[in-house]
């Protein structure tokens, strides 16, 4: 097979990025593993170092950069978004309520999909709008699978305890009631990624009238049974 795109200096770099994928290179290994000449392997390196595609270890090898991970993220999130728009939709159908999509982003959460209900009194979350992880059922279920040490940290300030969290994690969703808006419950799920780790909490919010206050009661059965699904495609999509 002809793996030449007939440009060539991309072709070339995509051999350093194939050799960098086994692991740290120095400009020797570098050399040896793609055949390039020397000034020629340098040259594509630090271009690709300048671009964040590659950068260097503590030992001055060559590794694979941060810019290829944020890169993965956002085609992550893109096929995050994909596989969750219907099961919002349908999620939404059938609980009566919004359904919304969060992702973590550092000290806060954002809605980065979202089904409102088509009349009635709505609770909208926009989609883009950020919110604190300090309340919220979303906010649990983001925070419940942590790192013991990221836990706790961000139980600092927060409205629910360390036994909240554990509760969350025993049953698998989380709810809440009055906790981020007054008047306001939910009830979220974990959607995960490669080796189960959560990558969004999928919710659903209405006034705490219709919800109750146990909320959890009638919605998580629904809730997460979307979760699921979206997991589940998550995968497959891999």
């Amino acid at each position: 097979m002809d793996n030449s795109s007939g440009v060539g200096v991309l072709d070339k770099a995509v051999l350093v990025l194939n050799a960098l994928e086994a692991g740290p290179a120095s400009l020797a290994q570098l050399v040896q593993a793609t055949g390039l000449a020397r000034p020629t392997a340098h040259r594509l390196a630090v271009a690709l170092e300048h671009h964040r595609i590659v950068t260097r270890d503590t030992q001055g090898r060559f590794v694979l950069g941060p810019r290829l991970s944020e890169l993965s993220t956002a085609a992550g999130e893109d096929r995050l978004l994909a596989v969750a728009s219907p099961v919002l939709t349908h999620l939404r159908d059938i609980t009566g309520e919004s359904a919304q999509l969060y992702r973590r982003q550092g000290d806060e959460r954002v809605c980065v999909a979202a089904a409102e209900r088509a009349s009635g009194l709505r609770d909208t979350v926009p989609v883009g709008t950020s919110l604190p992880m300090t309340a919220g059922s979303a906010a649990q279920i983001l925070l419940a699978w942590e790192e013991p040490d990221r836990l706790h940290r961000g139980l600092r300030g927060a409205k629910f305890t360390a036994a909240t969290l554990a509760s969350v994690r025993r049953r698998n969703w989380a709810h809440s009631v009055g906790e981020r808006e007054q008047g306001v419950a939910s009830v979220s799920a974990p959607i995960r990624g490669p080796g189960g780790k959560v990558i969004a909490a999928v919710s659903v919010s209405g006034p705490i009238e219709r919800l109750t206050r146990t909320p959890g009661r009638i919605h998580a059965g629904p809730v997460v049974a979307a979760a699921e699904r979206i997991t589940e495609a998550m995968r497959r999509s891999n």
